[in-house]
């Protein structure tokens, strides 16, 4: 068993998947991070991401998959989960060594499980363009915090540009500390420093001053259309899980 230790990006897993080729790997195991001296008879091989054999790899998964199954690929390993990196290097293997497209090809763990990765990666999308509540800071821009289960931060870019075009704003995953800001031009990624006193999450310092009073009417308006005798608690935690609560103005 050979380890590939990459640096976690897509350009890395396509560079490592080059090494296999070039080196007839055969029992891999794919692991992202940092390079650490190995055991006796441990066989570890440190991967640099190689611009251009990465566009290689892509360019041969390009012939073999469509658009759309690339991109599928993309957004799984995207998702950065822990412990499937062997999962996106076996499905990208098994496209190259089957002799047709595999990309239907359920009955495959690979195939199926990176399948089973996009659901949830879309679900989740999906969630956050529901879930989101931005809150107006002082410059005027419109500011909102996440914490999705995956890393769908990229996902929403499309959406939000598109609905919120005539505003600044950011969106900001405390999850992975690093966020999204629109310049009502072109968007971004961020990393932001906050102190203690400033939680990314509680930027109330920093407020418009006609926030507080936005937030009260929103607050408000959920209380005058809510009717206690047709509450349904179990239909609403499936709706809105209780995991998004935190975020949610009218749950605050």
């Amino acid at each position: 068993m050979t380890t590939l230790i990459y640096d976690g990006t897509f350009e890395g897993m396509l560079t490592a998947i080059f090494e296999v080729y070039d080196r007839r790997l055969n029992h891999v195991k794919m692991q992202k991070g940092e390079w650490y001296a190995s055991a006796m008879f441990e066989d570890m091989i440190k991967v640099t991401t190689d611009e251009a054999r990465a566009v290689r790899v892509l360019k041969g998964l390009r012939a073999k998959l469509s658009s759309a199954g690339v991109q599928r690929l993309y957004i799984a390993h995207m998702a950065a989960l822990e412990g499937e990196d062997d999962i996106i290097a076996g499905y990208i293997r098994y496209v190259f060594d089957a002799g047709q497209n595999i990309e239907e090809d359920y009955g495959n763990k690979y195939v199926l499980r990176v399948s089973e990765i996009v659901g949830m990666m879309r679900r989740e999308k999906h969630r956050m363009e529901a879930f989101v509540r931005f809150q107006k800071l002082k410059d005027e821009t419109f500011y909102a915090t996440i914490t999705p289960d995956f890393n769908v931060l990229p996902l929403l870019i499309k959406h939000f540009k598109s609905r919120y075009a005539d505003q600044k704003w950011i969106i900001y995953d405390i999850k992975r500390n690093y966020g999204l800001y629109y310049d009502l031009h072109d968007t971004q990624f961020i990393s932001l420093e906050f102190s203690a006193v400033n939680h990314p999450g509680k930027v109330i310092a920093a407020y418009n001053e006609e926030e507080e009073i936005y937030q009260h009417l929103w607050k408000n308006y959920f209380t005058s259309v809510n009717i206690p005798a047709r509450k349904n608690t179990k239909l609403h935690l499936r709706h809105i899980p209780k995991r998004y609560w935190k975020h949610l103005t009218e749950k605050i």
